[in-house]
């Protein structure tokens, strides 16, 4: 059981498969247009449960409760050296140095 004032992320299908527009992509066409929304959990609620947040900016969504304390898991791809001398070449281009 989550508790009222958790901060969560809900999902909420704004549009299921046979109602996206007729000129989307085949691949768009086949998945529901998906909302996902975080906020603060109004009342006890379980995770699959139908739950009501209010966002950081007032707004009150509903939804399907999917996790707690959601947190970014994105990167940008793992570290390329290349970069690095790049951005070394770049500076020295700009701000002077040796040619």
């Amino acid at each position: 059981m989550v508790k009222k004032g958790e901060w969560v992320r809900i999902k909420k299908i704004l549009l299921p498969v046979g109602e996206r527009a007729p000129q989307d992509p085949e691949d768009t066409k086949s998945t529901p247009l998906v909302m996902w929304t975080k906020g603060f959990l109004q009342a006890d609620t379980k995770i699959g449960d139908e739950a009501t947040v209010v966002t950081a900016v007032g707004r009150t969504e509903q939804g399907e409760l999917t996790e707690v304390n959601p947190y970014y898991t994105h990167s940008y791809g793992k570290f390329v050296p290349e970069l690095i001398e790049i951005d070394r070449r770049y500076k020295e281009f700009l701000f002077g140095g040796e040619k």
